[in-house]
């Protein structure tokens, strides 16, 4: 299966709704109780509405959150809530029954498929979207910040500890760097995007000893909770630089390095160069797709694919039905808002067979 993604230039509009932590497609609702052995998690609630719940990453919550609104207002009968948590408690969740699925920028690990209930058949992670990591900066008076794998590589790891640094000096010439201090902003959570950038910094840059994970033990620098938190921080801290989803930089209004990829190019953010990270890449059966260092030319080089994670058995039809509906609009329909987003729709080939997996959703008899 060879992934190829094409996005055309657009700007991206996310509501200020869209961001914020477990918002509801129809208004709020609660976290169901955790099923009890052998049963699925959750029930269908009166009057012919089917409630979907579900808990996870923050880097495509954005989206999620417009995907359910929209799908709710021309679906009723289906409400559906996502609590933006991060992809370590997403997974934590589904692991335990609490929510009809989960979300992770992150496949399942060994060790978490050994956790999963065996009553619910084999768990399903469907691709839903792809996206860029960004280094987004508050920098006054820099506005086109380059970033060389020896400069973001050493502000990570501690290495370069001031804006003027001769290493920054050099990848921009003729900008007037201040001698101030870096704040480095990463994840205090288990996060999916902590994942996809640790991946990236672990094939990038030789002093990095932390290695990568959904969390790993940071060097230097200060934690904010969810892409929410590290854009928030990042936005309040002048001399401060973090990593967070391009679309939460982008809606508000946060600069973006241009950072060096594996080819030696200097590559602007955006979803156009994100595509090429991932375009002509063989994707594995189980959709569990890491790209930790394209290889294009023109490729952004800090990219990943973000996933549902969908119980392989349900006790209720009704919500089995629902939960797929939703993934087959979000495929078609539902497209037009992740290109509007800035996140890169899932192309033909690969939504097809990971529809086909749907398709092997049982449902429990009575």
């Amino acid at each position: 299966m060879v992934l190829s993604l094409k996005v055309t230039r657009r700007a991206v509009s996310v509501s200020a709704a869209a961001l914020a932590l477990g918002l509801v497609a129809c208004g709020p609702s609660p976290t169901p109780p955790a099923a009890t052995d052998g049963a699925s998690p959750a029930a269908t609630t009166g009057g012919g509405t089917v409630s979907l719940s579900g808990a996870g990453a923050t880097f495509p919550a954005p989206l999620y959150q417009r995907w359910f609104a929209e799908y709710n207002q021309q679906n009723p009968n289906v409400q559906i809530s996502y609590q933006s948590v991060g992809s370590g408690a997403g997974v934590k969740q589904f692991l335990a029954k609490t929510v009809d699925f989960g979300a992770t920028d992150a496949p399942l690990t060994d060790e978490e498929i050994k956790k999963y209930p065996a009553e619910l058949g084999q768990p399903l992670q469907i691709p839903m979207t792809g996206g860029a990591v960004v280094f987004a900066y508050n920098l006054e008076g820099v506005d086109n910040l380059r970033l060389s794998r020896e400069s973001f590589c050493g502000i990570v790891t501690g290495e370069i500890k001031t804006w003027n640094d001769p290493q920054l000096v050099k990848d921009n010439p003729g900008v007037n760097l201040p001698g101030s201090p870096i704040t480095f902003v990463h994840r205090s959570d288990g996060s999916g995007t902590t994942f996809i950038f640790t991946n990236h910094i672990s094939a990038a840059c030789p002093n990095w000893k932390a290695g990568a994970g959904k969390a790993v033990e940071w060097p230097t620098g200060t934690g904010g909770k969810g892409n929410e938190g590290v854009t928030a921080a990042v936005q309040q801290t002048a001399g401060s630089i973090g990593y967070t989803e391009f679309s939460y930089a982008k809606e508000n209004n946060l600069k973006m390095a241009t950072i060096q990829n594996k080819a030696g190019e200097f590559i602007e953010p955006s979803p156009e160069s994100a595509a090429k990270a991932i375009e002509g890449v063989t994707v594995p059966a189980d959709f569990a797709l890491i790209v930790p260092n394209p290889e294009g030319k023109d490729a952004y080089p800090i990219v990943g694919l973000t996933w549902l994670l969908v119980y392989g058995k349900y006790d209720d039809s009704a919500k089995a039905d629902a939960l797929k509906s939703v993934i087959r609009w979000a495929y078609s329909d539902g497209a037009k808002f992740a290109t509007e987003l800035g996140y890169l729709p899932i192309p033909n080939d690969v939504s097809s067979k990971a529809l086909a997996k749907l398709d092997t959703i049982q449902v429990a008899t009575k």
